[in-house]
């Protein structure tokens, strides 16, 4: 049996190349230089591979989010790239949409509208952050756009988003995509679904390998970046500057989607804490340093935070950090980067 590839790119001569290499393989080519096109052939057949020109990352993004929804878990990705300097960026990229669409099989409830108005009764099969497969009374129409309303079956928030239809079969199953989850609803959807994803893929379990160190004391740190562990995970962060290095593990004790995560540093030896401190100490006496930040996961979601003991009561009461990292849960997103940056600017002031 033929494996079939969708291949979407506006170069012609990579796309020669690439299709007569895989025609040696035993694989058949469709190709596509228009979205569009390529987008209503994933929701009419399920292809094996997808091959996505990253000449224009957004479109990359769309293509990803829909193959995931069309086939999840069995379709190969694989990525067109021109510039050399991008590949770490686009593999996080692919991680990242392949995290996000990790499927959690469930049977819930689920309410359709469609643009007619007439609402639809359906049963939800599997759900991720990015979409669902869905069973309707009636068949959907692909590339549809219709409007969702169901329970998460905790009962911890109602989702009420539009969709946009991926792929449908004449039995009614259809696998469609979010296109406007809130914030407010984003949080305890990625909520349940990291609760009821025991098993997640070992791929997932990789360095972040964009992220930036903005905040950092005796006892944590605060790291920007669109690739955050879960909360309760264990890491292993490993610090370069002019020829120091530090290593410390830690916590994840706040994630905050896309944008970054609070680590605590796990209490350590008093050599581990000097070696903290010599690196703060350097990093204060050369403004403008910026040190090389490598984190890789020990325990993603771990279920027993007392694996990593808290560093708190070993470091002095006026770590700031420390404390606004240990009240994460009483903040929301704002309010904890509004006090992370009052005492950055605070330090500022002090060390003018």
């Amino acid at each position: 049996m033929n494996l079939q590839t969708l291949l979407v790119t506006k170069d012609d001569d990579a796309a020669e190349v690439l299709s007569r290499v895989l025609a040696s393989f035993a694989v058949s080519v469709e190709r596509f230089s228009e979205v569009e096109i390529a987008l209503q052939r994933l929701g009419e057949q399920r292809f094996d591979g997808l091959v996505v020109d990253f000449a224009e990352p957004e479109t990359a993004r769309q293509l990803l989010q829909a193959a995931y929804l069309s086939k999840p878990g069995a379709m190969i990705t694989m990525a067109l790239v021109n510039d050399e300097a991008a590949i770490r960026e686009i593999s996080a990229m692919l991680r990242r949409e392949r995290r996000r669409s990790f499927r959690v099989p469930v049977q819930a409830p689920v309410q359709i509208t469609v643009s007619s108005g007439e609402p639809l009764e359906g049963i939800m099969l599997d759900l991720s952050q990015t979409g669902m497969d869905v069973l309707a009374a009636q068949p959907l129409l692909p590339a549809a756009v219709i409007h969702l309303d169901f329970a998460l079956p905790d009962g911890s928030a109602e989702i009420d988003a539009h969709a946009e239809v991926a792929w449908a079969n004449p039995n009614g199953q259809s696998g469609v995509r979010f296109l406007d989850l809130s914030e407010a609803q984003i949080e305890p959807l990625k909520n349940w679904l990291l609760a009821n994803s025991p098993d997640v893929p070992l791929e997932e379990a990789e360095p972040v390998s964009v992220c930036k160190l903005t905040d950092l004391s005796l006892g944590g740190c605060y790291v920007e970046t669109e690739s955050p562990f879960p909360e309760r995970s264990g890491i292993v962060l490993c610090l370069k500057a002019a020829g120091m290095e530090v290593q410390a593990e830690g916590l994840v004790r706040v994630m905050h989607p896309e944008f970054g995560m609070g680590i605590e540093f796990a209490s350590g030896t008093a050599e581990q804490r000097e070696q903290v401190g010599n690196f703060i100490g350097f990093l204060t006496s050369r403004p403008g340093t910026v040190p090389q930040l490598l984190i890789t996961p020990k325990a993603l979601a771990a279920g027993n935070a007392d694996d990593y003991p808290s560093s708190k009561a070993s470091v002095e009461p006026e770590d700031l950090l420390l404390d606004l990292l240990n009240r994460a849960d009483s903040l929301s997103q704002e309010e904890f980067l509004q006090e992370l940056r009052q005492q950055r600017n605070s330090e500022e002031v002090a060390s003018s």
